[in-house]
């Protein structure tokens, strides 16, 4: 009996795999394109805010993060007046109402980033998808509660590519 039992449960695994398409994924319609905060309330009177810049093509993301901030975090040489930008670039999920981003901090040319000025390693950052249309969509950072207010620049039609 017992053999039985393995060789069936054994036999109800290798059957229930599937190997996945060795292609990127699908990711949501509505997010393909490149996507431009281009202001923030109240900026005057923030301490630092960042604008974001996102390009979401199939499952994947890219973003540029101009930093403006009137305090010094960073080494004299690296707070460069007070605006600065940081690049990350990775996979997104949407779960819900929710925007997952999962990536690592680069260089301008999307390049793995390992040292330097601001942030290095990975880029996490989650967003409450509080609105959205086909030209317009308004996030809310679950970190800050800011919210990003994103609007369509360019359309992009996801082609997945080969992983």
């Amino acid at each position: 009996m017992y053999l039985f039992a393995l060789v069936f449960g054994f036999s109800a695994f290798v059957l229930s795999c599937t190997r996945l398409p060795n292609v990127q994924g699908k990711g949501e319609l509505l997010l393909q394109g490149v996507w431009n905060q281009d202001s923030i309330a109240n900026n005057n009177k923030l301490l630092n805010y960042t604008k974001h810049h996102f390009k979401i093509s199939c499952d994947s993301f890219y973003v540029d993060l101009t930093t403006y901030s009137k305090a010094n975090y960073y080494e004299d040489s690296c707070f460069n007046k007070g605006v600065w930008k940081e690049y990350a670039k990775g996979t997104y999920l949407v779960k819900g109402d929710t925007l997952l981003l999962n990536g690592t901090f680069t260089k301008a040319n999307y390049k793995q980033k390992v040292s330097g000025c601001y942030r290095n390693g990975r880029y996490l950052a989650n967003f409450k998808i509080k609105s959205s249309s086909a030209n317009n969509l308004v996030l809310e950072s679950l970190n800050d509660q800011r919210e990003c207010i994103l609007v369509l620049k360019e359309k992009i039609t996801c082609e997945q590519k080969e992983l």
